[in-house]
């Protein structure tokens, strides 16, 4: 009996998908999973796995659109939730104790809930979005109420006032860090961050310097401590010594750290005080520029004069008084320095510029300035202004919950007594220089 003979396929005959699919997957007729077996089957790119159906570019992009949405969405969303329930409770709250506001309230239950039961992991990174892209559009917000014209006088009022603090800032910092023995570089990441912008002068010295990262860790966390204490004290501050929308503006624009604690303070004590402090907090944010450039070229000259001592001593033994960034990174698995803060096992240090200052420039800066000119030519209609200004205190009020959710207790704690004794002490030197100027 002749068995019975299968016909090979004609090379140059089409076949089916579906028979394709069939013979790819051993003749069982089953479906070919994966994009790349379907095409292998015979299927067209972009086709569906299943069917063999070529999608239009036009779906394909709108599944892309949508997995990326998803993707998104299943990131930020664990901790955009937390975020957006503290900031209605504030929200309500505030609108029964209007002499506290919202915003206050919002950090204060932020950070409640960041001491008592800390937030997951996973919940960073939307808290971490709302705490700077939601803030940084809050003030974006603010500036379609602005015009240039007075954008341009307030910066002219408070640049000598900005200049004072500045100036007294820095050789406080100086004279204090001796007297309390702190490293170089932690001294200088806290007097910058007091003078200037907070933790935005502070990672943009620390691209230029290459601060140690413990380093790093401290000054933020002296920085946000007062910077709370400022958001708490400093509107009550004001009412005490009477002072105006405009006055508080300048001192709370001048006097607190952060952009974020300024916009707090500033929106409880009124509408008025919240433009102006803004427009004074971003002159004052600009001087990261320059403070930047000469920091970057005294980094270079200090680093750069010692190349042959620093290859001698990477072949030298340890504890000899050795100094510089090769002995430290020498010494990475022993202890360095006299038990300061932040002293003990250290990593080598980043090199000067690791990154660029583009990097950390507060560009939303230029965003707000784009906003007060579209303000200035009227294109935002005088009704709009009112819907504007609620949305940018519900986003403010948004992005101080985030920042009380986000505080690293742990980190405060670890900082010691050092750093937050000279954080005090700038902190009240800012703060008197700005009263003092205004009411000479």
């Amino acid at each position: 009996m002749t068995a019975p003979t299968t016909a090979a396929p004609d090379e140059g005959a089409e076949t089916p998908p579906g028979d394709a699919a069939a013979t790819a997957n051993g003749g069982l007729g089953a479906a070919v999973p994966g994009r790349r077996a379907a095409v292998r089957a015979g299927f067209p790119p972009g086709a569906d796995d299943v069917t063999g159906l070529e999608h239009a570019p036009g779906d394909r992009q709108a599944g892309g659109a949508r997995r990326k949405l998803l993707g998104l969405a299943s990131t930020l969303g664990p901790g955009l939730l937390p975020v957006i329930a503290v900031a209605a409770v504030a929200s309500v709250l505030g609108g029964l104790l209007p002499v506290v506001g919202a915003p206050v309230l919002a950090i204060i239950g932020g950070l409640v809930i960041a001491v008592v039961r800390p937030l997951p992991v996973r919940a960073e990174p939307g808290i971490s979005f709302t705490a700077k892209k939601v803030l940084q559009a809050s003030v974006v917000l603010l500036g379609t109420g602005l015009s240039v014209s007075e954008v341009v006088a307030a910066g002219e009022r408070s640049l000598p006032v900005l200049v004072a603090t500045l100036g007294a800032t820095f050789t406080m910092a100086w004279l204090a860090a001796r007297f309390l023995r702190l490293r170089r570089d932690l001294a200088l990441l806290i007097g910058v961050g007091t003078a200037i912008c907070g933790a935005s002068a502070i990672a943009a010295t620390d691209a230029v310097i290459g601060a140690d990262e413990a380093d790093v860790s401290y000054a933020i966390a002296t920085i946000f401590a007062f910077n709370a204490a400022a958001v708490l004290t400093y509107p009550q501050l004001g009412h005490l010594l009477g002072l105006s929308q405009h006055a508080f503006g300048l001192f709370a624009g001048t006097a607190i750290n952060d952009m974020s604690s300024v916009v707090a303070a500033t929106t409880v004590y009124g509408h008025a005080s919240a433009s102006y402090g803004v427009v004074v907090k971003l002159t004052r944010t600009l001087a990261i520029i320059p403070v930047s450039m000469v920091l970057a070229a005294w980094t270079r000259r200090r680093r750069g004069a010692v190349p042959a001592a620093e290859s001698i001593l990477a072949g030298s033994k340890v504890g000899q008084g050795a100094t510089g960034p090769a002995a430290e990174s020498i010494e990475a698995g022993g202890k360095v320095g006299d038990g300061a803060p932040g002293a003990g096992v250290r990593a080598e240090p980043k090199p000067a510029g690791a990154r660029g200052l583009r990097d950390v420039f507060p560009w939303f800066v230029v965003a707000f300035l784009g906003a007060v000119l579209v303000g200035s030519t009227g294109l935002v209609p005088g009704f709009a202004h009112h819907w504007l200004s609620d949305l940018s205190t519900w986003a403010i009020t948004a992005a101080l919950a985030a920042i009380g959710l986000s505080a690293k207790v742990g980190r405060m704690r670890a900082a010691g007594a050092r750093p937050m004794v000279l954080g005090a002490i700038l902190w009240v030197t800012v703060g008197v220089t700005s009263l003092v100027c205004q009411l000479a």
